[in-house]
């Protein structure tokens, strides 16, 4: 792990995912991409130097010119406390619209992981507007943490791994074993017992025992857990636990699949306390 980026809009969850970054890139010997991007009613992103003078209202054009200089200041601001904790960082600052310019990033600077704050939203909220956290989780290339409160430790030490134990899930596999070799940790797989999908325990023991074996983790526990869905089963479990991190793989459906299927790993890391790994993996 080479390269995180951290999308900022300098508000408070976004200092939490820049800390939390901090702490990996210690750990990693990584470098951070901080990115900011104002946003303007287009489908793309671009880098703002030397763009602004296509504007045409040259109201808009000073209004533009005066919002860009003042994010330039807050991003070396944020910048030079990355550099305060020893950590290599880079500065961008966009236009555009902030989905598309995560995307362009992701593939041009080949990050390596992506951390985003997320904020409480109401179910409502999420229904009709969703984030541009929850798009990134459904189609980025790298995996994806989500933060959702302050990190109460530097370190991830107990990982709760919600499993559903594809073979698709290797890539993932890989990722959640790099971060437990980075801190030591331990990793507690967990499949979900539901009302509508229940399978005896000591059968579902086994099959992950199985998958335990295939992902080459040393250091694990296999854990049955009941609960009424799949999302309030992942985020009790690793509660119990007093988990520092949950991870999930996702099949990153878009249009018309996401709303007929939804996806569990969204509704974990939108509503989790603990901050939240994603990966997309293929079906």
């Amino acid at each position: 792990m080479k390269k995180i980026l951290v999308p900022t809009d300098f508000s408070k969850p976004a200092q939490w995912a820049v800390q939390t970054a901090i702490n990996i890139a210690i750990k990693a010997k990584a470098e951070i991409v901080l990115l900011h991007i104002v946003e303007q009613p287009t489908k793309e992103s671009f880098n703002v130097e030397g763009q602004v003078a296509s504007l045409d209202d040259w109201e808009d054009k000073i209004f533009t010119l005066k919002l860009i200089e003042r994010n330039k200041t807050q991003l070396l601001e944020q910048a030079n406390e990355v550099k305060k904790a020893g950590v290599p960082v880079h500065q961008e600052l966009r236009m555009g619209n902030p989905f598309h310019g995560i995307k362009t990033i992701v593939a041009d600077q080949k990050v390596d992981l992506v951390v985003m704050g997320t904020s409480s939203r109401s179910k409502m909220e999420e229904l009709l507007v969703g984030s541009n956290t929850e798009k990134v989780i459904r189609s980025a290339s790298c995996p994806v943490l989500t933060v959702h409160h302050g990190p109460s430790t530097s370190e991830f030490k107990n990982i709760v791994y919600a499993t559903s134990m594809s073979v698709n899930e290797k890539s993932f596999s890989d990722v959640i074993r790099l971060v437990q070799e980075m801190f030591d940790s331990k990793v507690h797989f967990v499949r979900i017992n539901t009302p509508l999908n229940f399978q005896a325990d000591d059968k579902v023991k086994k099959l992950m025992e199985d998958f335990a074996l295939r992902t080459r983790l040393k250091n694990y526990t296999v854990n049955s857990f009941n609960d009424f869905s799949e999302e309030e089963g992942i985020l009790h479990f690793a509660q119990s636990l007093k988990a520092d991190l949950i991870g999930m793989a996702t099949h990153g459906r878009t249009g018309f699949a996401h709303v007929l299927a939804g996806s569990i790993a969204e509704d974990v890391a939108t509503h989790s306390r603990k901050p939240v790994l994603t990966m997309v993996i293929k079906e």
